[in-house]
């Protein structure tokens, strides 16, 4: 199989888009100065269902200390299988809710669209 070594190649043209006023080259891709709309919109049914989690984890986790404690009736299998499922609910929960407090407040880094949209 032949190769093509003699191949020459030869320089783009320069588009005028390319330069600044001051003549130094543009390193910045005008496709990312747009920003939509989805940054501002307030994703409620996400939210909700993250207080939802939230308040199910809490709820879960406070029934599985009960049973731990003797203040409620129940084997210790039951108040492990709690805790675990409190622990699944309540940490995407307040992580969710933490994000859109935090984006409601106005801190920076936080935005609405960190939370994802169903």
């Amino acid at each position: 199989m032949a190769s093509r070594r003699n191949v020459k190649y030869s320089r783009l043209a320069v588009d005028e888009d390319d330069y600044y006023d001051d003549g130094n080259r543009s390193r910045h891709d005008p496709r990312f100065n747009y920003t939509p709309k989805a940054f501002d919109k307030i994703p409620w049914k996400s939210i909700s269902l993250a207080v939802f989690l939230l308040l199910l984890g809490c709820l879960l986790l406070l029934l599985s200390f009960f049973i731990f404690t003797g203040h409620m009736e129940g084997e210790s299998s039951q108040a492990y299988g709690l805790l675990g499922l409190g622990c699944l609910a309540f940490l995407p929960g307040f992580y969710e809710t933490r994000i859109a407090y935090y984006s409601w407040r106005g801190a920076q880094g936080y935005r609405f669209s960190s939370i994802p949209d169903y």
